[in-house]
């Protein structure tokens, strides 16, 4: 029987998205029945004490029966945070100024209930996440 590595090591068609530390790369593969399949690989690269780096590696394989709902299901839960809280990134880190534009979004004085709102969901910590209620 074949080694399962030497099987998936080609690739059909490959994209490769880098976004600072972390690169997304998109990989069609064949199964052994010659159907096609993705993987979506992320990448987050870390760096050791002594300097040298090392890369951390998550992956999804996502199958031609699961694409409709997979891409629905994306494009809803991404229509929904640009709906809510548009497409400039809201991030200390992200963005330098972040400190002054907060100050002179507070300082504006006229701001309405939906600033607000905003506001404290940003104060909210990303990893103050709730999963006792995901049964509902």
């Amino acid at each position: 029987m074949e080694n399962q590595n030497d099987y998936n090591a080609e690739e059909i068609f490959s994209k490769a998205l880098r976004a600072g530390r972390r690169t997304y790369f998109f990989d069609v593969r064949e199964t052994k029945a010659g159907d096609y399949y993705l993987t979506i690989t992320e990448s987050k690269k870390f760096t050791n004490e002594d300097g040298t780096f090392y890369y951390k590696k998550h992956k999804i394989y996502l199958y031609k029966e699961d694409f409709a709902e997979f891409n629905s299901s994306l494009k809803e839960t991404c229509d929904f945070i640009i709906e809510n809280k548009g497409e400039e990134v809201i991030s200390e880190r992200h963005d330098k100024d972040f400190d002054m534009k907060k100050e002179k979004k507070e300082e504006s004085g006229s701001k309405d209930n939906k600033d607000e709102e905003k506001e404290e969901k940003e104060e909210k910590d990303f990893a103050d996440v709730d999963f006792e209620n995901d049964d509902e």
